[in-house]
């Protein structure tokens, strides 16, 4: 079956959504829409993922249902739906961040979408069963601390623009009462400000909403090739004897080799992606991806000085049958942290289809951004393997709760 057209969906979602509304909703003015319509301009393909999520509308019904706050582009989310949950509040307030989730997470006349939740009233959100929330992890990790303090700018609860948000994830599970959540964030969380950072955080679900709360430090690494480190956070309204110990972790860790490109002639052909990050005639990976020779010297002179000092500050080099280091927000800048050895030629970058396979992404997964989007995105996402690995582990007592609740 030949795909549709961004202008063939176009038509179809003017035929349920009145002219003010479709362009409400592609942002964009009721003009260019009409110019669309009429072939004065062509509907620009990028803006097809959109076009088909409003056109999808997905009744199903889920075991259970769940508020997804802090969304980014919906790895916890994923995680919770392989697993027979249903998305009933979203919450994402970067809008790139939204046009992947949107890109990639069917349209529901019953979902709620949200941009900034310390606006949102708390008793207008959706009843649900679970509450999930990757609440905003620069103002806790030792890399964001430190850029703070070097600009000389507040951390932790002290950062007015996210350190609090905490709070609104507290408001929410206060006015709703959700019979579950998982809270995901960096491993120094706990340690932040003396550890007192996490004690109010426990202080605050355990004494001030009575839910048992247990926590573990989980390296994605036994998931993904990546050492990446976070704080999984689980609560339930009712006590039960759900622990981490039971946590199923593969016996063994995947290598790079699994993520990167293949140029052996056996890389997948992914129509989304539109040859952006692989080249299939000749088998290789983009030479935009690789460094300049000007960034490389930088970046090895950079390494050399720092190890003169006694520093470890450098760049991380790889091969296939290695593992890497986190990827950050930051990646899209030099790549630094990750890059990928070329024999005979300078290092690459890994492209935005392998940082979406390190972060355990599968390849159906749409990036419709630019790559500096993509790989901001990327860097602060889940590890989906990682958190779906808990969400297995919660089912049983997730839906024992919801059975028991509605039975009531």
């Amino acid at each position: 079956m030949t795909p549709k057209s961004s202008h063939d969906m176009l038509l179809e979602l003017r035929r349920k959504q009145t002219l003010s509304e479709v362009a409400a909703l592609l942002s964009v003015n009721e003009r260019t829409v009409r110019r669309w319509e009429n072939h004065e301009s062509a509907c620009p393909a990028y803006l097809g993922d959109a076009i088909r999520m409003h056109l999808t509308v997905d009744n199903s019904e889920g075991s259970f249902k769940f508020a997804d706050l802090f969304a980014g582009i919906g790895g916890i989310r994923q995680a919770f739906e392989d697993i027979g949950g249903k998305c009933s509040f979203t919450s994402e307030w970067n809008p790139y961040a939204q046009q992947t989730y949107a890109a990639n997470f069917p349209h529901r006349e019953d979902h709620v979408f949200n941009g900034d939740i310390t606006e949102y009233d708390a008793s207008a959100v959706p009843d649900h069963d679970v509450l999930l929330a990757g609440f905003p992890c620069q103002p806790f990790s030792i890399a964001g601390v430190s850029k703070k303090n070097a600009l000389g700018r507040a951390h932790g609860f002290l950062d007015p623009t996210q350190g609090t948000l905490f709070f609104d994830v507290k408001r929410i599970i206060e006015a709703k009462r959700p019979a579950a959540f998982l809270l995901e964030n960096v491993k120094n969380l706990q340690t932040h400000d003396r550890r007192r950072t996490f004690a109010v955080i426990r202080h605050t679900l355990e004494k001030e909403l009575g839910y048992h709360v247990r926590f573990e430090v989980i390296n994605g690494i036994h998931f993904r090739p990546q050492n990446r480190e976070r704080i999984m956070i689980v609560g339930f309204r009712e006590e039960n004897d759900f622990s981490f110990e039971q946590l199923d972790l593969p016996a063994t860790k995947p290598k790079l080799e699994s993520v990167l490109h293949r140029t052996d002639g056996t890389e997948p052909v992914l129509p989304h992606d539109e040859g952006r990050y692989f080249d299939h005639e000749r088998n290789v990976v983009p030479e935009r991806f690789t460094l300049t020779e000007k960034l490389w010297e930088y970046l090895k002179n950079y390494a050399a000085k720092h190890r003169a000092a006694g520093n470890g500050f450098g760049y991380g080099l790889v091969r296939p049958g290695m593992t890497t280091r986190t990827l950050s927000a930051r990646y899209y800048k030099d790549g630094s942290e990750i890059l990928v050895e070329q024999v005979g030629h300078r290092p690459r970058r890994l492209t935005p289809r392998e940082c979406a396979r390190l972060m355990g992404f599968d390849d159906s997964f749409r990036i419709p951004v630019s790559d500096t989007q993509a790989y901001k995105q990327f860097g602060n996402s889940v590890v989906v393997p990682a958190v779906g690995a808990v969400a297995r582990l919660m089912e049983p007592y997730i839906l024992d709760a919801v059975t028991r609740a509605r039975a009531a």
